[in-house]
Formats: C-alpha cells, sequence, structure tokens
C-alpha cells in the first residue's frame, strides 16, 4: 500500500472508539491534541498514518478484543513496511492503564501505550517513539517491549494541558463535557478506581469556560460527563466550593443552550440540592442514569455499594416528586458470587417496584486485581445467563411500555443523523429515546416538535409538527 502522506499531505489519524462516553469525549480531546501536529482524522486505518485503539476494561473479553485488533492492525503495518512507509499504532484507555506492560510485550507492533491520563501528551510519546526509529523498524520480529509506555497518573490534570475545544468537538448540536474522573468508591466489581484513579473535581471556572466555548461553537445540547459525575465539588468562581446542582445552575444560564445532561452517577452522592434542580431548572432533561447493580442488600454489601435499596427507593420517590415525568434508566449485574435465588428475586422486585425506561445489564465477570475476582462462590455461567435473560425480558417489558405511554404526545426531538431508510432522521427525545421521521438533513442539530405515532421495543416513530417554530422543552412538555 502506497504511503499517501509522502508528498505534504496532512497526515492522517484513526481513532477506533471503545466503552462510555467518557471516552468518546477523550477520543475527542486525542484528535484535539494531534491537530497542531498536522493529523486529520481518517475514516479508516487503511487511509491513516496512525492508528489509536481508545479502550475500555468493564465488558467481558474487553483484553481480548483489544488483541484481536491488534493482530489485524499488525498485518496492516507489516504490508506497509513492505511497501516503504509506516503505520504508528498506539493503544489509549483503560485497558492500556491495566495491561500496559504485557501490551508491548505480546505485540511488539504497538508502538505507543499510554493512559487515560496521560493522553495529553501524545506529542511528546509521539517524537518518543519516533526517536527509537531503530527498535521501531517492525519487521514481524522486532523485540518486545520496545514501545513507548505512559500509564503513570502525572501530578498535574490533564485539562490543565488540552487545548480548547472548537466545532470538530461537537455532533449535531450536541457535545459532551468531562467535569469529572475517576473513582474512590472501590466497588469490589470494578476496575475503574484502578484504570481512572481517584476522584478529580475540575475547578467551576474551567468547566465554564469550556461550556461556553462548545455553546460557542454549535452545541445547544451539553452531557456533563464523569465516572462518578454527580459526586463532582469544584472550586468556584467566589472561591467556595461548589456541587453540582450549583454547576448546573451556572450552564443553564449560558445563552443559547437548550439542554444539559449528566451521567454517570452513584446513588451515594445524590444529595438534596441534586435534587432540587431536577424539578427547578427546565433545560436539565428529564432522564436520569443511576446505576443501582442489585436489588439485594446482601448483595449490595458485597459489592461495596455503600447503600441499600430502601435509600435507592427514597432516592427514585424524591426524584419523581420534583420531576414526575423523569424517566429512569440503570445498570445491573446479575451473578455476582454468591448471588442466591432469593437475592436475584429481589432485584426483580426492585426492579418491578421501580420502573425503568431502560438499562443496562450484564453477568457478573472476573476483572483481575478486584476484590471480587478472588471471591468464592463464583456461579455457574448458565445459572447467570438464565438470570440475565430475565431480567432483561423484564426491563424489556418496562422501556416498551414507558415507550408506549409516549404515543399522541408532541415532544422536542434533537435530530442527530440520518435514518436507516432514505428521507428518514434520527434524533433523540428528552427522555433519551430514539425517534425517526421523514425529513432531510437540513434538520439534524435542531430540535423540532415531533408528534409521536408509533413504539417499539427500542425506539418511536412520529411526524414533525408543521407550523410550530423549534420549542425549548418547556414548551412542549
Amino acid at each position: 500500500m502506497k504511503d499517501v502522506r509522502t508528498d505534504g499531505q496532512r497526515k492522517r489519524v484513526f481513532i477506533r472508539t471503545y466503552g462510555c462516553q467518557m471516552n468518546v469525549y477523550d477520543s475527542d480531546r486525542m484528535a484535539d491534541v494531534l491537530r497542531p501536529l498536522g493529523y486529520a482524522l481518517s475514516e479508516s486505518p487503511e487511509q491513516a498514518d496512525l492508528v489509536v485503539l481508545n479502550t475500555c476494561h468493564i465488558r467481558e473479553r474487553a483484553s481480548e478484543k483489544v488483541y484481536s485488533e491488534l493482530g489485524r492492525l499488525r498485518d496492516l503495518k507489516l504490508e506497509r513496511r513492505r511497501d516503504g512507509a509506516d503505520l504508528t499504532i498506539a493503544v489509549a484507555g483503560c485497558v492500556a492503564q491495566a495491561e500496559g506492560e504485557e501490551i508491548v510485550q505480546r505485540q511488539p507492533a504497538v508502538d505507543i501505550v499510554v493512559g487515560p491520563q496521560a493522553y495529553h501528551r501524545l506529542p511528546e510519546l509521539l517524537a518518543r517513539a519516533a526517536r527509537k526509529s531503530d527498535e521501531r523498524r517492525f519487521d514481524g520480529q522486532r523485540r518486545p517491549g520496545a514501545g513507548v509506555l505512559d500509564t503513570e497518573f502525572p501530578a498535574e490534570s490533564k485539562f490543565d494541558h488540552l487545548p480548547a475545544p472548537s466545532e470538530a468537538d461537537v455532533r449535531a448540536g450536541s457535545a459532551f463535557l468531562s467535569i469529572q474522573e475517576g473513582c474512590d468508591k472501590f466497588c469490589t466489581f470494578c476496575v475503574v478506581p484502578y484504570t481512572r484513579g481517584a476522584e478529580y473535581s475540575r475547578p467551576a471556572v474551567a468547566v465554564l469556560q469550556e461550556a461556553r466555548s462548545l455553546v460557542a461553537a454549535g452545541a445547544i445540547e451539553l452531557t456533563l460527563l464523569g465516572q462518578n459525575v454527580n459526586a463532582w465539588h469544584g472550586e468556584g468562581a467566589d472561591g467556595s466550593t461548589w456541587g453540582l446542582a450549583r454547576l448546573i445552575r451556572e450552564i443553564a444560564e449560558i445563552e443559547g443552550l437548550v439542554r444539559i445532561r449528566y451521567t454517570t452517577s452513584h446513588p451515594r452522592d445524590m444529595d438534596d440540592a441534586l435534587i432540587a434542580v431536577h424539578g427547578d431548572v427546565p433545560q436539565l432533561m428529564p432522564y436520569l442514569h443511576l446505576p443501582v447493580q442489585s436489588g439485594s442488600d446482601r448483595i449490595l454489601d458485597a459489592m461495596n455499594r455503600g447503600h441499600g435499596r430502601d435509600h435507592f427507593r427514597r432516592l427514585v420517590d424524591r426524584l419523581r416528586g420534583v420531576r414526575p415525568d423523569l424517566a429512569l434508566s440503570s445498570d445491573f449485574i446479575v451473578g455476582f458470587p454468591g448471588e442466591s435465588d432469593a437475592d436475584f428475586d429481589d432485584t426483580m422486585r426492585l426492579v418491578d417496584e421501580t420502573g425503568f425506561a431502560s438499562a443496562y445489564t450484564f453477568k457478573y465477570s472476573r476483572r483481575p486485581g478486584t476484590p471480587g475476582a478472588a471471591l468464592g462462590d463464583q456461579l455457574d455461567e448458565s445459572l447467570k445467563t438464565a438470570r440475565l435473560a430475565a431480567l432483561q425480558s423484564l426491563l424489556g417489558t418496562q422501556q416498551r411500555a414507558f415507550n408506549d405511554s409516549k404515543v399522541g404526545t408532541i415532544v422536542p426531538v434533537l435530530f442527530a443523523e440520518a435514518g436507516r431508510k432514505p428521507g428518514q432522521v434520527l434524533g433523540k427525545s428528552p427522555w433519551l429515546q430514539s425517534v425517526y421521521v421523514e425529513g432531510d438533513a437540513g434538520m439534524i442539530g435542531s430540535i423540532v416538535d415531533v408528534r409521536l405515532r408509533a413504539a417499539y421495543a427500542l425506539s418511536l416513530t412520529g411526524e414533525v409538527v408543521t407550523g410550530q417554530s423549534p420549542s425549548r422543552f418547556e414548551a412542549a412538555a
């Protein structure tokens, strides 16, 4: 394959993103960091000079998927070498943090391994990799361990070194804004404290500055991100310590911003002020992702969640008290070590009592280095599969019922992309439902009122309400 970058054209980078919305944000910022070096985004690895795999360690067999992809990239790199060109391969994100040394030993084709707290140093790492040109002369036999590794947790925040966001960070009117990283909760099933580090909250001034920049670049919807986003406590503009509720109120004052969301939350950090914001700030969408993981107090204690089922149920009641139309989403893990039939029944009862508009469900799987991996009484895989199917069936019924409840109503939809069929566009309702209508690309990035006509398991269809201008949510609620 001929290297198309040898004649003065811009270099190209392809970034493959796995996992959570935080990784999407990180990938966008890596692109921002690389842009001053002359890198434009590529649509495929085959057309790229640099490939970055931004990895996630949450899902089962995450590492195996990364190594499988690295095998394909190794073959592409060899092909480039035979044509007298090169391909730089970087692994970033949580798998890089957790398994950095093993990656550079197992896959000699990898040039750079960088953790999620150090990707602002990519320019330096690329320069270091280039200086190791003799060791990087990859011919399929390069000695293991020749790649550049940076998985330290730096003393300085990466956010202090990232360029300001631009129009490239806004997609169809929406943008992610990372305000908090890391976790101090140490749930026994989770790797996040080990891959993302301790909880860190960005100062309010920096968050507000980035929020204004994103709105100026075209964002009308902002999603505030964090591993435990409602644990955010940052230094405010007045020198005092603000909580997430105060931050949301300040962000809501930005002219032109119509929608605010935040994710992911922890029940332990849902305080009175934040609950009140859901009733007071119309820009805050009536959708909350609040992971509970289990409905059994015994299992919640074994998970080190720091709350019980009754605490969760009281939170839900209070939230719906201030925002009756609130849609709730959650995370559930089935088959945690020692989970009995009675424990699982408790989870099913919690779901039945609460009612969810959507949910993410997982079978428990061991994560090396976590306390849960060392627990005895690991459950049989077939039992976990059966329990997952039962839970998904109940949650699926609830999601369909929630979608059905919106049929016939008029709701504002933010359109994001072309639909699956010609002449169709896809958007998101205030409750984060997928909504399809007949329309054209000119609607993308706009909020338009839609009368919902039909509901399905995972989406709705509707028609644009003519004779009405795009509206804010409070006008249509």
